[in-house]
This record gives C-alpha cells, sequence and structure tokens, in this order.
C-alpha cells in the first residue's frame, strides 16, 4: 500500500498565485489539504492609527493604498462619511463625476481580476487582452487626475477635478467597445471545457456560512442572496438608474466567475445613463469650511466595492483630526472562509479557490 506521511508546505508569501505578500501555511497528506492556516500582515503599515493625527483631507491618499486596484471606491466612503457627519450638500454634477469613476473603477477592477485569475490557473491570453481593455480605463483616469492608480481624486463635498473637455464622450465611446469585448471574454472562456473542468464545483458554500461569515459582494452573491448596497442601501445617485443585481445560486468558483462579469455589463448599463443624464454645467465642490472640523459624534458609511461592502467608522471629538477610525474591508473579511473552503481539497485547487475570492492585499492588512 502506498503510505504518506503529512508536511507542512508555504504557499507565499512571496508566491504569484497570492497577489501579494500573503502566505498560507498548508498541512498536506500527499495532494490533499488537511489544514491550511492563512498568514496575514506582512504588508500592514498602519493606516488606521496614522490616520488620527491627519486632517481628514489629508488621510485620502492612504484610502488609495489599501485597495490599490480600486482606489477611487475608497476616496468615496471616507468622504461619503465625514460628508454624513457634517451633513455637507454635495453639487449634483460633483456626485455624478464620483459615480462615473467609481463604476468606471469597478470594470478595471473586475478587468484585473479576471485577467489575473484566468493567468493563475493557465490561459494567458485572456490576461493581456483584460489588461489592454483596463488600459482605456487608466488612461481616461489619468486624463482626469494625474495619476494612473492612486487617484486622490475626491474630496470632502466634491471632487478635485471637473472632467476635462471631450471626457465625457470618450465615456461614452467605451460603453459599446466594452460591451463588444465582455462578448469576446466569454466566447473565449467562460464555456471552454479545461476551464469549467477547472473551476465548475469547487469552492462550494451556501448561503447561511456566507452569511455566517459576514462574506459581500460576489462571494455573497453566488448563494442566492440578492444584497448589493447600491440597491438595498443606496447611496450617492444610484437611486436614479436601472440596473439589475446578478445573483447566481451554486455558491462555487464558476458562479463567482459568472456574477463579476456581469457586474461589469450591469455598471456598464449605470455608466450609459449616466453619461447621458450628466449636467452640463455646475460646481464641483459644495460649501465646505476651509477647516473640515466635523461636530462630536460618530458615523458608519458604507459602500459597495467591486470586492464587497468597504466601510469607514469614524469616532469625532471635534477636532480636524479624527480620535478614531476603521475600515471594514471586504478582502479581510471574505478571507476568513479560506482555512474552510480548502480543507479537503488538492493543491491544484487551492489556486482556484484563493483566486475566486478576489482578495487585494493592501486592503487585507490595512
Amino acid at each position: 500500500m502506498l503510505r504518506t506521511e503529512e508536511m507542512l508546505l508555504n504557499v507565499g508569501p512571496q508566491h504569484p498565485s497570492t497577489h501579494g505578500v500573503f502566505r498560507i501555511i498548508v498541512k498536506i497528506d500527499g495532494e490533499i489539504i488537511r489544514e491550511a492556516i492563512p498568514v496575514m500582515g506582512y504588508l500592514h503599515r498602519g493606516t488606521e492609527k496614522l490616520a488620527e493625527n491627519l486632517s481628514y483631507t489629508q488621510i485620502i491618499p492612504y484610502t488609495d493604498r489599501m485597495d490599490y486596484v480600486s482606489a477611487m471606491t475608497n476616496n468615496y466612503v471616507l468622504v461619503h462619511a465625514v460628508e454624513t457627519m457634517m451633513q455637507l450638500e454635495i453639487p449634483e454634477r460633483a456626485e455624478f463625476m464620483r459615480l462615473i469613476v467609481m463604476e468606471l473603477q469597478r470594470i478595471a477592477s473586475h478587468m484585473v481580476w479576471w485577467g489575473t485569475y484566468l493567468l493563475d490557473i493557465g490561459a494567458m491570453s485572456p490576461f493581456l487582452y483584460a489588461f489592454r481593455d483596463r488600459e482605456i480605463i487608466i488612461d481616461l483616469f489619468n486624463e482626469l487626475c494625474g495619476a494612473r492608480l492612486t487617484y486622490n481624486y475626491m474630496r470632502v463635498g466634491g471632487v478635485k477635478w471637473d472632467a476635462p473637455e471631450g471626457w465625457i464622450d470618450k465615456v461614452r465611446k467605451f460603453i459599446p467597445y466594452m460591451r463588444g469585448k465582455l462578448d469576446e471574454y466569454n466566447n473565449l472562456v467562460s464555456g471552454n471545457e479545461i476551464f469549467l473542468g477547472r473551476i465548475k464545483g469547487i469552492g462550494k458554500y451556501d448561503a447561511e456560512t456566507a452569511i455566517s461569515y459576514g462574506l459581500s459582494g460576489a462571494n455573497l452573491r453566488c448563494t442566492g442572496v440578492n444584497w448589493d448596497l447600491r440597491k438595498d442601501q443606496p447611496y450617492s445617485l444610484y437611486n436614479r438608474f436601472e440596473f439589475d443585481v446578478p445573483v447566481r445560486q451554486g455558491g462555487d468558483c464558476y458562479d463567482r466567475y459568472l456574477i463579476r462579469l456581469e457586474e461589469v455589463s450591469q455598471s456598464l448599463r449605470i455608466l450609459e445613463q449616466a453619461v447621458e443624464q450628466f449636467p452640463a454645467e455646475g460646481e464641483i465642490m459644495g460649501k465646505v469650511p476651509r477647516v473640515i472640523r466635523p461636530a462630536e459624534g460618530e458615523v458608519y458609511s458604507r459602500i459597495e466595492s467591486p470586492r464587497g461592502e468597504i466601510g469607514c467608522y469614524i469616532i469625532s471629538r471635534g477636532k480636524q483630526e479624527p480620535f478614531r477610525i476603521k475600515f471594514r474591508r471586504p478582502s479581510f473579511v471574505n478571507l476568513q472562509i479560506l482555512p474552510k473552503l480548502l480543507e479537503g481539497q488538492t493543491m491544484t485547487n487551492l489556486i482556484t479557490i484563493l483566486g475566486g475570492i478576489d482578495i487585494v492585499v493592501g486592503e487585507v492588512d490595512c
């Protein structure tokens, strides 16, 4: 009889499929995982503690560097929390700009995920196509705010820069282009037999498990739970637009894959309505005091990021700096289910399951 002995294997912290400095200590028996222990903290920068000594505007660049694949949504959750505390009124044109860049960011984030996920499980071409199309969005952001990854674009009360001349038209032209490319992605990958063999039925869990672990985003909606903060607790201008929330029932990696591609389609739908309703003129900053000093109190603001619910909890003592600030990072919360999903799986499925969660390690460690 074949006799095997358990051994410990390190996956990471420097590993191409961990998408950052993230380590998993795996106890394996042959090819079967008996136990998996995630080890976090290699990228920890103490953002929340640093924020206690910064003004609210100075904190915005730090949010860029949490989920650096989706910096615009991080900007928004912070300024939205401060605006809620100060009961500020945001000009319509500024709010349209915010919504447009957040939905463009959602698409760009899902393109990074789609390309790198397929690369993880052995397909090179999708990675090149995804980054080709993401580059169009990055160019739009670069034209808007002069940056390609960490934007520092949003401000308490509005946005820092208005749309340059012709910028909205470029967004309008991008929508049909991306719809065509999304069809190509599905034709290339989504029905591929090799791909389906690697992903279908892997990393499966039910709605009760997802809720008990506090999962959100595609990791929750893949189990049949219809929950999206843009619909269920609307913020910004989302209640003005018609769009659907993608939901699947299977709870496996394949359903999470399909949901994210459908989310790209729905983001294009939102953008199409937003550029048509975009105000021809207007202010990009509301009436904000020179010194931002929220009244004493506390607030929790949450929005739907590409990875799920991101929240910002602030305690104010009436000063220019927050007394305490805490971010609910969806990558960190979603990652908690990983040991449960990996138990009894093979080592090849470890990469499939980890990639299917869609984490950004800067947000895991904060």
